[in-house]
């Protein structure tokens, strides 16, 4: 009788996963998921209390280190309740010690936001800036930290979502450890998608939210970095209760569950979300990602429309595209006529230019782009936008930009 139960509900479960609408995300994160993470969700109701689920937490923070080829005697993962933004906050806030300064290498909306965390705390940093288009000078940085000994955290992004940047960070990092600084890295958007090999490219703390890279739902964010680190941290100022990465790591080591109440239906999609991770294989998955900005880029290639970001400096995830110079383009219009059709395209974060994203994160592939470019063509067309799309201005679209701190992670 069991087993014929558990027939009949998987097949109404196969049968409701056929009525779920697909929709193609090219937002920048939350990203397209596949329907059995979705489904992962609907579980029978458990206390997270239960030793079942806390050893399920474990294998899931042994994993995200495994992600990152990290060796779990050295490093661990820690896990929080909310989006990305929480992890940039917990590793400030944390990791700082009495009498020492931060430094934030910025030059995009994300290392923007590490500045502003720091104000809030009222910590001493310096904001360490370079033009939202430009790779940060490593020279610049070296001398910042030449000239201030008292500098103990040093922290970037990897890639800059707001422009699509891929910052070096194998190179900050050596630099943060030639004079003795550690090395927190924003990987939020490069997580789980474009190899990360921690101990080789010289960070000690990297961080992601689970529905980006990992294609899994919003609301479960982690740290993966040092336990040594960690557990120093354990003497430096408590700076916040709820955000500090010591007493959260703590909890989980000596109890295997969260300080607080998890979102344990969001932990089970990234449960399954990880096993399909590894059945697809880091570099299979690396390659999708790659095919689909690819496709990205022919589509709009095609349509005459102008990179922000040169090529070569590009992570292979997001493009942020310049708005064209015609008054029939409008951004809202073109959003709107793609989302009814289930496709949905982004606004840019850059303050002096007028932008928008396309981005090759979640569950998609090089089809679902071309499918998309049909549409978004029609969109263009519908709206008497000229093709290929003009622009007046006879420099490259890449030059005299500025970085803008706002929007959502």
């Amino acid at each position: 009788m069991q087993i014929e139960q558990q027939r009949k509900d998987n097949k109404e479960q196969q049968e409701y996963i056929g009525h779920i609408k697909r929709n193609i995300l090219l937002n920048p994160g939350p990203a397209t998921t596949t329907d059995t993470v979705k489904m992962a969700q609907v579980v029978p109701d458990i206390c997270p209390r239960e030793k079942e689920f806390a050893s399920m937490m474990k294998g899931m923070r042994e994993d995200l280190v495994r992600i990152v080829h990290g060796d779990l005697e050295k490093h661990t993962s820690v896990l929080f309740c909310g989006s990305g933004t929480i992890n940039i906050d917990i590793c400030l806030n944390s990791l700082l010690p009495e009498g020492k300064k931060i430094l934030v290498i910025n030059n995009g909306a994300y290392s923007s936001r590490a500045a502003e965390i720091c104000e809030y705390y009222q910590l001493p940093f310096i904001d360490l800036r370079f033009p939202a288009d430009e790779l940060p000078d490593l020279a610049a940085v070296e001398n910042i930290l030449k000239e201030n000994p008292d500098i103990a955290l040093v922290h970037t992004t990897h890639n800059e979502t707001g422009t699509g940047i891929l910052n070096p960070v194998r190179e900050i990092g050596a630099l943060a450890h030639k004079y003795g600084a550690v090395f927190t890295v924003d990987t939020t958007s490069t997580y789980a998608m474009r190899p990360i090999r921690i101990e080789e490219d010289n960070i000690d703390f990297c961080m992601a939210s689970a529905q980006k890279g990992l294609m899994a739902m919003t609301g479960l964010s982690f740290i993966v970095g040092s336990r040594e680190i960690i557990e120093k941290s354990a003497e430096y100022p408590k700076r916040s209760y709820y955000c500090n990465l010591y007493l959260q790591y703590h909890f989980f080591e000596t109890t295997g569950e969260m300080h607080f109440t998890p979102p344990v239906q969001t932990i089970y999609a990234a449960r399954q979300a990880i096993d399909e991770y590894f059945a697809e294989g880091e570099e299979a998955k690396w390659q999708r990602h790659l095919s689909v900005f690819e496709a990205i880029h022919h589509g709009l290639d095609k349509l005459g429309f102008h990179d922000i970001i040169k090529r070569e400096w590009q992570a292979g995830l997001v493009v942020a595209v310049k708005y064209p110079d015609d008054a029939n383009w409008d951004f809202e219009k073109v959003h709107d006529y793609c989302y009814e059709r289930g496709f949905t395209i982004y606004p840019g974060k850059i303050a002096s230019q007028s932008t928008f994203r396309l981005c090759a994160l979640g569950a998609i592939t090089a089809k679902d782009i071309e499918d998309f470019f049909r549409v978004f063509e029609e969109a263009l067309r519908h709206f008497d936008v000229k093709i290929p799309v003009r622009y007046e201005e006879k420099r490259q679209p890449w030059a005299n930009l500025t970085s803008a701190g706002n929007g959502p992670s």
